[in-house]
């Protein structure tokens, strides 16, 4: 396996660029890069300005225009930026001009995440997954990536699968990729023989958004010691936990998080981690109430559900961060349709998500808020399937 490139000692300085068009408006737009700067924060480096271009369609040749590109750089002659990080993916045409345009890192979004899932990595599996995703984005973009490379070592986005010499030919990078598959394919092996030998047991997922306090639910549930923290991607591996509320065991299982835009290649080199949620019994989708999008978190996660044949699991909406949820005052007189964003807590209650198909339960993990009526009511569903399953071991009710 290539090693890691040595990290930067100096914090990067960043710009974030986004485009309006007629998929994204200018809110979208605006959410879209403060969850990008989250992400480069979780990188390392520090987001200082955003720059936006309404376009009808993307520079083929720059991704933005003419006239943006020269106010970005003369943003960065002026402010010692050392690093570009575009909300879309880039193609590798885009990627080579903007470098030669203005002489400093470019990222995408899908180039950030993968940098990101390379420092999470910790297991060999994780790593080998992450490496193969890499390797996989890399590929199309040699020329441009060696350019790079020459120029500088290390840093945010370059933390990736590295080379020493002139080696990365496509027919190279075709040999790691499959020597990958292959490593892959015999973890993805045992993994499948693991969840078989488990397949008797009532199986429950934690799915959800990253950052949605997935793994600290865990740990309350389970007693566990999951890693949890507020960055994205703080999970990258499925950790598996036995639990028993009253008389009754179940395997509790937390998964990476999903993401806006979250790369295909990466979700691909990810299948066996996500085989976790394919094969449960029932999904718990972790939603973070506190969040001004969560209505849009909940559509992408379900969405990649969808993609990954997990979208008709049983399901338990939970929304978590009650303790952090907060709402704008309307007025009496105010005649303006009612939105997420005046609602109180009950009014949310009390509206389409608790009246939805999906059974709902609002907590606060951190304050341990409801967490009592939150195991009760999984009691009673894992209790279904187990009375299904195990029909006659009537001692356990």
């Amino acid at each position: 396996m290539a090693e890691l490139f040595e990290t930067s000692t100096q914090t990067d300085k960043a710009i974030l660029v986004g485009v309006i068009n007629q998929q994204q408006d200018e809110k979208e737009v605006a959410e879209y890069l403060d969850e990008l700067a989250f992400l480069t924060e979780t990188a390392g480096a520090i987001p200082v300005r955003n720059f936006t271009q309404k376009l009808e369609s993307p520079n083929p040749r720059t991704f933005i225009g003419s006239g943006k590109l020269e106010e970005i750089r003369k943003y960065i002659q002026e402010n010692e930026i050392n690093i570009v990080i575009f909300d879309d993916e880039l193609t590798p045409t885009q990627l080579r001009n903007l470098d030669k345009e203005l002489n400093i890192r470019i990222l995408d979004r899908t180039n950030l995440i993968l940098d990101i899932f390379a420092t999470r990595a910790k297991t060999a599996h994780a790593k080998t997954q992450v490496e193969l995703a890499q390797y996989q984005y890399l590929l199309p973009r040699l020329t441009r990536m060696w350019t790079h490379l020459e120029r500088q070592k290390g840093g945010i986005g370059l933390r990736g699968p590295g080379e020493t010499e002139i080696e990365t030919d496509r027919r190279i990078i075709r040999d790691k990729i499959t020597r990958l598959k292959e490593q892959l394919g015999k973890i993805d092996k045992q993994m499948a023989t693991q969840r078989k030998n488990r397949a008797k047991m009532t199986r429950v997922a934690l799915v959800g958004y990253t950052n949605v306090g997935k793994s600290t639910l865990m740990n309350l549930i389970s007693k566990s010691d999951v890693f949890a923290e507020n960055k994205l991607f703080a999970t990258l591996d499925t950790t598996v936990r036995k639990v028993v509320i009253e008389n009754l065991p179940f395997l509790l299982s937390d998964t990476v998080g999903f993401i806006r835009k979250l790369p295909h290649d990466l979700v691909e080199s990810f299948k066996s981690t996500l085989d976790e949620l394919r094969e449960a019994d029932i999904l718990l989708h972790v939603v973070d109430i506190s969040h001004p999008g969560f209505e849009d978190q909940i559509k992408v996660v379900n969405e990649t559900l969808k993609e990954i044949g997990a979208g008709d699991k049983p399901m338990i909406m939970v929304f978590n961060k009650i303790d952090a949820y907060s709402y704008i005052h309307k007025e009496e007189d105010d005649l303006s349709p009612a939105t997420v964003e005046n609602l109180t807590l009950d009014e949310l209650k009390k509206s389409w998500m608790a009246r939805n198909n999906s059974t709902s339960m609002f907590i606060s993990a951190i304050r341990k808020e409801n967490i009592d009526d939150f195991k009760d009511l999984l009691y009673r569903q894992v209790k279904e399937i187990h009375a299904v399953r195990y029909p006659f071991n009537d001692f356990l009710y």
